[in-house]
């Protein structure tokens, strides 16, 4: 039996304001043919399957045309709502779609209901309810203010709803393995202890306390876990898939992915990592206008969506027009002006008291708005324009 780890797709997503659509679709080309190339059984998606709530109509489209092709390679699909999906939208017809395939876990009642699936051959003897078993479990996200007195806890904590959410599992599976040997898979949208975030991703709590430990997830086969978006190992038994593009620029570095697990009746066999390529390349770059737009070095970025910060002692005029005749989807632009003097900030009226004159005035108001002195040229302009103004006889 063979499963591959996904989360986090977020479709309908934009970049810096770039809609990633085509991304994502082409995204679904890879994962179709890699189901096809590895003969995988079973896809895991562990929530965040949209990026909001509402989804368009043409997102949702994609998640349509995704779990058809997906089935139409032979891969059943269990799937688990996230904190950006509105769950009982995402779990319409689950029953229905059930009979194609396609697991929807996105009911708090279902999460101790498990797609059962036989391993290994049948021995002729007691036919499938005998032979061992692969169980998988989806937990849907769990918002504790809502759920916790569902789940018959007290405190609407992440820990307290997640511990008795395994829990029910634990009971459940504990019954299935009486009669015969029983492997798990648990999906959960969640953060758990010791993985590492990125700027993308909302968080679910205020001062980390939402972190759930390791431990509510002991005796599990396998723990495909959905939130963060990028993939890491926290046990091996525990892992983040990571979503399969890069949604921030903090995921530069991120080689996006998720896992292939192969399981048999002994249990979990193989994890190896399964890799998505990117459609574009991020850049980050850091220097001044000068060094970026003359360096060689950043050549490669031309063709990058690119984050860049000057360190211009003054912030250079046109900085972006400029930066975009090379790097032309530079999508932000922030500024770290080094080596420039300390300056005492100044509030505006004390400017306006200190003025010798109106081009003072001018000049003064310039540079407090966008924290660059006038030029010469700029300095000139103002005069002409103080110059006509004063000879139409209007009064400053």
């Amino acid at each position: 039996m063979r499963l591959l780890h996904t989360s986090d797709w977020h479709l309908g997503r934009s970049f810096h304001g770039v809609g990633m659509l085509d991304a994502q679709r082409a995204f679904v080309d890879q994962l179709v043919a890699r189901v096809k190339e590895l003969s995988v059984d079973v896809v895991l998606i562990a929530g965040d399957v949209y990026d909001r709530a509402l989804p368009g109509v043409d997102v949702v489209g994609l998640l349509d045309e995704a779990l058809v092709r997906l089935t139409g390679a032979g891969a059943r699909v269990v799937l688990t709502s996230g904190n950006h999906d509105s769950a009982i939208r995402l779990g319409f017809a689950s029953r229905l779609l059930e009979r194609g395939g396609v697991h929807l876990r996105t009911r708090l009642a279902e999460l101790d209901t498990p797609l059962m699936i036989p391993l290994g051959a049948t021995d002729g003897d007691g036919g499938d309810d005998r032979r061992p078993a692969l169980a998988i479990y989806g937990i849907p996200w769990l918002e504790p203010r809502l759920v916790a007195d569902q789940l018959g806890v007290d405190s609407a904590s992440h820990f307290d709803v997640t511990r008795a959410a395994t829990n029910r599992i634990r009971e459940d599976l504990a019954r299935r393995s009486a009669s015969r040997t029983v492997h798990s898979v648990v999906l959960a949208h969640t953060f758990a202890s010791g993985g590492i975030s990125s700027d993308s991703e909302r968080d679910l709590s205020i001062g980390g306390v939402g972190a759930v430990p390791l431990d509510l997830f002991a005796g599990f086969s396998y723990t495909a876990l959905g939130h963060l978006h990028g993939r890491q190992t926290l046990s091996p038994a525990v892992r983040y898939s990571g979503s399969p593009l890069a949604y921030s620029f903090s995921e530069a570095k991120h080689q996006k992915g998720g896992w292939i697990i192969d399981v048999d009746e002994s249990g979990v066999t193989r994890v190896e990592p399964v890799q998505w390529d990117a459609p574009r390349k991020l850049a980050v770059l850091r220097g001044t206008i000068d060094e970026l737009l003359e360096s060689a070095e950043h050549s490669w970025a031309e063709e990058a969506y690119c984050q860049v910060i000057l360190t211009d002692p003054q912030r250079p005029a046109q900085a972006m027009e400029r930066l975009r005749a090379r790097f032309p989807d530079t999508l932000v632009l922030g500024f770290d002006p080094q080596g420039a003097a300390p300056s005492v900030k100044v509030s505006y009226s004390s400017r306006l008291a200190e003025a010798e004159d109106d081009l003072s005035v001018c000049c003064g108001f310039l540079e407090h708005v966008r924290g660059r002195e006038a030029n010469e040229a700029e300095k000139a302009v103002l005069a002409e324009a103080l110059e006509t103004v004063r000879l139409q006889g209007v009064s400053l």
